[in-house]
């Protein structure tokens, strides 16, 4: 028994470091969960939500005998799948190619701009691209294209340009947050190894491939 108090008195400081990181993870990833109930009732707005009667599975019968069903599901699984490959490979470019700055204060003013987009809203986020891509006063049709002879494109309404508009925003609002994790992975890698490979003739490439991508393995297993 005291051996149990003692252990608890000494990890108390960790614990009580420990919970506001709970409390946050519990009210944002686990309160907005119990929303699931909605997939099981059919909603009534002038009763409410936990007044409303359920519906079983009702919902999701009617869900997957429509003809959209297939699409809604393939689009959901390609879509993540891409922004999990893109955000990736572009985090670990630029994490790279930020730990290979030598000036110390722009490396922090190039990691706080690569998190601000992360820390933005989305729907903020969704304005700047609107304001990127209107069709009448978007910054790409009435700057960009005009410069390169080209005419102005109705982005929002083909469907052809969606998938690349959601990828690159996606990429541009998350990408930041992986970035600093694959920086600090890259700043804990013994400088040795690098002093090693450039006696040995590496070049910038072969330290990447050799050193830094074998180091971030575990990293990149997690993040994926």
């Amino acid at each position: 028994m005291k051996k149990k108090k003692n252990k608890v008195k000494e990890y108390l400081p960790l614990y009580l470091m420990m919970l506001p990181g709970l409390l946050y993870l519990l009210i944002n990833n686990y309160l907005p969960m119990t929303g699931i109930i909605l997939a099981f009732k059919k909603l009534n707005f002038s009763k409410g939500i936990l007044a409303s009667p359920w519906a079983g599975l009702d919902n999701f019968k009617f869900l997957f005998s429509s003809k959209d069903a297939w699409i809604i599901t393939r689009n959901t699984l390609l879509y993540n799948i891409a922004f999990i490959l893109v955000n990736m490979v572009v985090g670990i470019a630029i994490a790279i190619l930020i730990c290979e700055v030598k000036n110390t204060k722009m490396k922090k003013i190039y990691q706080s701009a690569i998190l601000l987009p992360f820390l933005m809203s989305m729907v903020i986020l969704s304005y700047i691209v609107y304001a990127l891509l209107s069709a009448e006063n978007g910054l790409v049709n009435n700057t960009i294209l005009p410069l390169l002879h080209i005419d102005p494109i109705q982005w929002y309404q083909k469907p052809k340009y969606w998938p690349a508009i959601l990828i690159i925003a996606n990429c541009w609002k998350g990408v930041g947050y992986g970035c600093l994790i694959y920086i600090a992975s890259l700043i804990g890698i013994d400088p040795t190894y690098y002093e090693a490979a450039r006696l040995d003739g590496a070049n910038i490439f072969q330290r990447i491939w050799h050193i830094d991508i074998p180091a971030l393995k575990p990293i990149m297993v997690i993040q994926f």
